[in-house]
């Protein structure tokens, strides 16, 4: 049988969304547009297993709880519900499929979660995926960070309604707010902490370059901004990275990017493709 004949008769990369929010319903809608054979939507966790979905492929399986796994052959989790569902599913995406993709990555700010995690990818020979997220890709300050990185700064910029209902309001009159304002520097750990569902890809800057507690964060609101932006610069023995990025938010929530869905569309692709870009 020829390289052909195997790629045209191998079973579809079976996925299983933990979560069938926002951003999961825009990745779904993203395959189906692009008409990828190669992938499966086999399995959504949700709250109610019982309740039809017309957006669902009418052969994906609903499950409610992470023990449900056992059995489907899924070969990639995507965790798309928000940081506690890190560590409610986290071990089982690890033991019954190949890869655990984790959208919620302030869950990493807790240490010994990171490590059980980490532990039983060692065990089961699984692995965790933090995808690029909101920055669309960070691989030139992962690689740089292969020499001494003496800085990160990451800067986001948004929308003042993109941080409503977040401890932004409790800084600033969000609704009142005329000019820029600068409402929080901390760490990458401390931001993520604050802000779960805005500064998630602190997180991700982070892990790609010099850590939790060495990367610096900047949180800004901007009357004037009509996307969220994100600039992350970067020094150290490699040279200087400086890196911006405005991306259109998702129609569905102001507090995530399109660039978040497009991310794992790409990383989902990519798992399948001959050509990896």
């Amino acid at each position: 049988m020829s390289a052909f004949d195997k790629a045209a008769s191998a079973r579809p990369l079976r996925i299983c969304f933990v979560g069938w929010g926002a951003i999961a319903r825009r990745v779904g809608e993203i395959l189906a547009d692009r008409q990828l054979s190669g992938v499966e939507i086999a399995a959504v966790a949700v709250r109610e297993a019982g309740r039809e979905r017309a957006d669902l492929p009418a052969t994906t399986t609903l499950i409610a709880g992470p023990e449900e796994l056992a059995g489907l052959d899924i070969d990639m989790v995507i965790e798309a519900a928000g940081r506690p569902a890190v560590a409610l599913w986290g071990e089982a995406a690890l033991r019954h499929a190949r890869s655990f993709v984790v959208s919620s990555t302030s869950a990493f700010c807790d240490d010994a979660l990171l490590d059980n995690l980490l532990s039983t990818a060692r065990e089961t020979g699984s692995r965790i995926v933090v995808p690029s997220g909101a920055l669309g890709d960070l691989g030139a300050l992962a690689a740089a960070s292969m020499l001494p990185v003496d800085e990160v700064v990451h800067t986001i910029v948004k929308p003042p309604r993109a941080w409503q209902g977040t401890g932004a309001a409790e800084v600033i009159d969000l609704d009142a707010l005329a000019e820029r304002s600068e409402f929080f520097a901390g760490s990458a750990r401390e931001a993520a902490d604050c802000f779960p569902q805005n500064a998630n890809v602190a997180v991700i800057s982070a892990l790609s370059g010099i850590g939790l507690d060495r990367t610096r964060v900047v949180l800004v609101a901007d009357p004037a901004a009509t996307r969220n932006g994100h600039r992350v610069q970067a020094s150290g023995a490699f040279g200087r990275l400086d890196m911006t990025l405005e991306n259109e938010a998702l129609k569905t929530n102001p507090k995530s990017s399109e660039m978040t869905a497009l991310s794992l569309v790409r990383l989902i692709e990519n798992s399948v493709a001959p050509l990896v870009r």
